[in-house]
C-alpha cells in the first residue's frame, strides 16, 4: 500500500478547515495530521507532527501565511506549503510562493484541483492549478518593475545555465509541460526531464514555481 501523503490544515476559519477535512479525509492515499488557526499555532503544530503538505491561508492573524511559510523552510526536508486565499491575484499569494510556497489556489478551486494539488506538490513535479497559478504568475510578468531582483540575484544563480536549460527555463516560465517543450525543441521528453533537473540543481530552486519565479526576476519570462 502506498504511503498516505499526511496533511495540516492552517486556517484562521474553522469551518474552512472542517470542508477541507471532510474533502482530504475521503481520500484513500490522504490523511489530516493537524490543524491550526494562525501561523504561529502552526509552527508549533509542525515543530512536533510531521507533515508531506500543508494547505496554508495566506491572511492570518498573529502570523500570516507568508511569514508562517518563510519560517518551515519548504524543500530543506520541510512540507510542501499550498497557499490559500479567497482573492483571485493577491499580492500575498505571491509574495508566499517567493518565501517558499509550492503553489497558490483560489479556496473556491473546485474539489478535484485541490486534491490534484496536493498529490501534485507531494511529487514535486509540476506547477499546479494553472487556472489559477498561472494567472498570478501572468499578472505579475505583465508589470516588469514589479517583484524584480535589483541585486542580480537571479543572474548570478543561473551564471553555470546552459543557452539550452536557459530555452528551457524560458519555456517553463511560458507555462509549457515537458511534452510541450519536447515538441517546441525538439527534443525527448527523457532529454527535457534531465534538462529541469539540471536546472532545479544548478539554481537551487525547489520546483517549477520557482524557476518560473527565477526567469521573472531574470527578465527571461517574456
Amino acid at each position: 500500500m502506498t504511503d498516505l501523503i499526511r496533511v495540516v490544515l492552517v486556517d484562521d476559519q474553522q469551518m474552512v478547515r472542517a470542508g477541507f477535512r471532510m474533502l482530504v479525509e475521503s481520500q484513500d492515499d490522504l490523511v489530516v495530521v493537524g490543524e491550526a488557526g494562525d501561523g504561529e499555532e502552526a509552527l508549533r503544530l509542525l515543530a512536533d507532527v510531521a507533515a508531506d503538505v500543508v494547505l496554508m491561508d495566506v491572511r492570518m492573524p498573529h502570523l500570516d501565511g507568508v511569514e508562517t511559510t518563510r519560517r518551515l523552510a519548504p524543500g530543506a526536508g520541510g512540507p510542501k506549503v499550498i497557499v490559500l486565499t479567497t482573492f483571485d491575484l493577491d499580492e500575498y499569494a505571491f509574495a508566499a510562493l517567493r518565501a517558499g510556497a509550492s503553489a497558490f489556489l483560489l479556496k473556491d478551486a473546485t474539489p478535484p484541483d485541490l486534491l490534484a494539488a496536493i498529490r501534485a506538490v507531494h511529487a514535486g513535479d509540476a506547477v499546479v492549478a494553472p487556472s489559477t497559478t498561472r494567472r498570478l504568475l501572468d499578472h505579475f510578468l505583465a508589470e516588469p518593475s514589479r517583484g524584480r531582483s535589483l541585486d542580480g540575484g537571479a543572474e548570478r544563480r543561473l551564471a553555470t545555465v546552459t543557452d539550452r536549460e536557459r530555452e528551457v527555463l524560458t519555456l517553463i516560465a511560458r507555462g509549457r509541460s515537458n511534452p510541450e517543450i519536447a515538441a517546441e525543441l525538439f527534443l525527448s521528453e527523457a532529454t527535457v526531464k534531465t534538462h529541469v533537473g539540471r536546472l532545479l540543481a544548478k539554481t537551487d530552486s525547489r520546483d517549477r514555481v520557482h524557476l518560473v519565479l527565477l526567469a521573472f526576476e531574470a527578465g527571461i519570462a517574456g
